[in-house]
């Protein structure tokens, strides 16, 4: 049986996400820290790179809601102990510059500390999302 914090960190968790899908931007920032720390790994696609703060958090749902379209098959899965919790799921979609599409298999670690989330570390099909992301090569003229 799970303790009542790792339950409660849980719940910050499924409402964090509940959020960014109803694009809820005020409950979002009530239930990160204003130091929020989100690594997506990767480069060669919009996303990669280390957002922090609420400014930061903000700049890349902004960015990803224009750059990528994501659907979820299925609700993903959370599994916690302590203030970790792990969210584990699949997006499906296109990059919206390229039109190609991606399946993308994915973990979240998300650490819940004092009641807020701290930190966000993305463990995703990076290679699947660049890939998705190149551009034709242009001939020269």
């Amino acid at each position: 049986m799970k303790d009542k914090i790792t339950q409660e960190n849980v719940q910050i968790v499924q409402d964090f996400f509940a959020a960014i899908g109803g694009g809820d931007k005020q409950g979002l920032l009530a239930l990160v820290a204003e130091e929020i720390e989100w690594i997506i790994p990767g480069k060669d696609w919009p996303l990669a790179g280390t957002h922090r703060g609420h400014a930061g958090l903000a700049k890349v749902l902004q960015k990803a809601s224009e750059e990528v379209e994501m659907t979820y098959p299925k609700p993903p899965d959370f599994v916690a102990q302590g203030e970790r919790v792990f969210v584990i799921g699949v997006a499906t979609g296109k990059i919206k510059a390229t039109n190609k599409a991606f399946k993308d298999d994915w973990v979240f670690d998300i650490t819940v500390r004092n009641g807020k989330i701290t930190n966000i570390r993305e463990y995703i099909d990076t290679q699947a999302l660049a890939l998705a992301s190149e551009m034709p090569i242009s001939p020269k003229a």
